[in-house]
């Protein structure tokens, strides 16, 4: 096999150690890039991970923020049950949610959508963990974009939040 033989054969190799061993495939090409070996790089399965990046940066920042709604559902519906775990857990999603626009600041256009989205898989953690009809719960979410990221926004009574 010739040199150039070798060279269109690369590709295939790649691709088929993406199918077969991904954590290798990633591994291989970040050398390829360091190595500058532009010509040996699974193109195709690049670019689809790169854009999968994106996606999937989108997904955490709806997943944080449903548990992050989910939660502010069951402060407010639940008052009498309110407990530290739920202020963690509304804490933690803050910090969280904050980091990551932070480190992606591109993603704030998004949160309207964003929100739109988590509050229905919030609102149904919210039935499911406090055994509340779903009727009891308003169709959209009640909390502005601000009042969600306001590390002392706590809907109901404000004597309630337990101070650290």
């Amino acid at each position: 096999m010739h040199s150039s033989d070798a060279a269109a054969q690369q590709p295939m190799v790649e691709a088929d150690l993406y199918a077969s061993d991904f954590y290798v495939w990633v591994y291989t090409q970040a050398a390829l890039l360091r190595q500058g070996h532009w010509n040996q790089l699974d193109l195709p399965n690049l670019i689809e991970e790169i854009e999968s990046l994106g996606r999937q940066q989108r997904q955490e920042l709806r997943n944080r923020l449903s548990i992050l709604i989910g939660h502010l559902l069951k402060w407010q519906y639940q008052p009498k049950q309110r407990n530290r775990s739920w202020l963690a857990t509304l804490r933690i999603q803050r910090l969280d949610i904050t980091d990551l626009l932070n480190d992606s600041p591109s993603l704030k256009p998004y949160l309207p959508q964003a929100v739109a989205s988590a509050y229905l898989r919030g609102k149904q953690l919210a039935v499911r963990e406090t055994d509340l009809p779903e009727r009891t719960f308003p169709e959209h979410c009640p909390y502005s974009i601000i009042e969600l990221l306001d590390k002392d926004f706590y809907p109901g009574d404000p004597d309630a939040i337990q101070h650290d």
